[in-house]
């Protein structure tokens, strides 16, 4: 949290589009990767400048500029100024706490989206700010770090497959942001699972581990819920905006993509309600074991009453009891109290308290 608070507190006073990278600080050098395509050749290459970057992706081809890394601002600056991008727009993808969203510069159209990873070791949801410009025939996108879900996006481009390479920048980008959508449908599947065993535990043994489980799972589906929420109303306003960077052809496909994200969102709100539910469940199992205990005690406890009066009678010292002079007393105390015990249980057994 102290982190947190220290990089906001970089913008405080700051005006209105200052660079100021807000996420983790890197050392390391920042990578920048271009693909030219058209529908007959593809070209893929790492370029170090930004200079570079614009000389290499003029032309009638489409060009996809990857950078990753966003911790080096002057570069960043330098090649948004070089392509001719709206300093507001720099600077929110610098800041890697913005929200999902969509906005229409003119000449550049702005998305930003929230890429997630399920960590299996961590057992955790992974987020990673992605910025995508898209321009008259160019597309940059904007990483924290190495690594993302765009490998079936690069095969396509590589190899040619599907109509990626016959249509313009607008369908790069509808790949992109629905390789990222894919992947939220994979970390679904997990969650789920993860949810169905911690049910199978409740209903079997239920135990302190699976309410610590519930409220990790909770957690996750939370942060996955901050992620897919902005991302259906910023789909949504793709859909209904009227840029010149969204071809006609391209507008079903984003239509597409609208009902994937709707999809997803109905099935965090279910997971979420199924993980509501599991509390109860588990406070519930808990309560019921409570009332058995309590029960058996209770019937324990009932059972001796009557054995406990009979003892308290004959242990009174007083000296006319016919009974403690009779060879046979204390065998036939004891006999008493085992058939009251006996009656008792039976009469319980038959009332089904037991």
């Amino acid at each position: 949290m102290a982190r947190k608070v220290e990089r906001y507190e970089r913008t405080l006073g700051q005006p209105p589009g200052t660079m100021v990278h807000i996420g983790d600080r890197k050392t390391g050098r920042m990578k920048i990767t271009l693909i030219n395509y058209d529908s007959e050749h593809c070209e893929e290459r790492e370029i170090s400048t930004a200079d570079e970057a614009f000389a290499l992706s003029e032309g009638p081809t489409v060009s996809w500029i990857n950078v990753d890394g966003l911790h080096d601002v002057d570069a960043i600056e330098k090649l948004g100024d070089r392509l001719g991008l709206h300093h507001l727009l720099l600077a929110d993808i610098v800041n890697t706490a913005q929200r999902p969203k969509a906005e229409d510069y003119g000449r550049a159209l702005f998305v930003i989206i929230k890429m997630l990873a399920y960590d299996e070791s961590r057992q955790r949801i992974v987020s990673e700010q992605v910025s995508i410009v898209v321009m008259d025939n160019r597309v940059l996108t904007f990483q924290e770090r190495p690594g993302d879900v765009f490998g079936p996006v690069r095969d396509r481009i590589r190899n040619g497959k599907g109509r990626i390479r016959k249509m313009g920048p607008d369908y790069l980008a509808h790949a992109l942001i629905d390789s990222v959508v894919d992947e939220y449908f994979i970390i679904l599947e997990k969650l789920g699972a993860s949810i169905e065993e911690v049910e199978e535990e409740l209903l079997d043994s239920p135990a302190p581990e699976s309410l610590k489980t519930l409220h990790h799972l909770r957690r996750q589906l939370t942060a996955l819920r901050k992620a897919v929420w902005p991302l259906r109303e910023m789909i949504n306003q793709l859909n209904r905006q009227d840029s010149p960077l969204v071809d006609e052809p391209t507008r079903p496909y984003f239509r597409d993509l609208y009902d994937h994200t709707m999809q997803v969102v109905e099935t965090v709100e279910t997971l979420r309600e199924t993980v509501s539910a599991l509390f109860d469940v588990y406070l519930s199992s808990v309560s019921n074991r409570m009332n058995e205990v309590m029960k058996v005690l209770t019937l324990i406890a009932t059972i001796f009453i009557p054995l406990t009066f009979v003892a308290g009678v004959y242990g009174m010292n007083f000296d006319y009891m016919p009974e403690l002079e009779w060879k046979w007393a204390y065998p036939a105390a004891l006999a008493l109290m085992a058939a009251i015990a006996v009656a008792m249980v039976l009469h319980f057994r038959r009332k089904g308290w037991l």
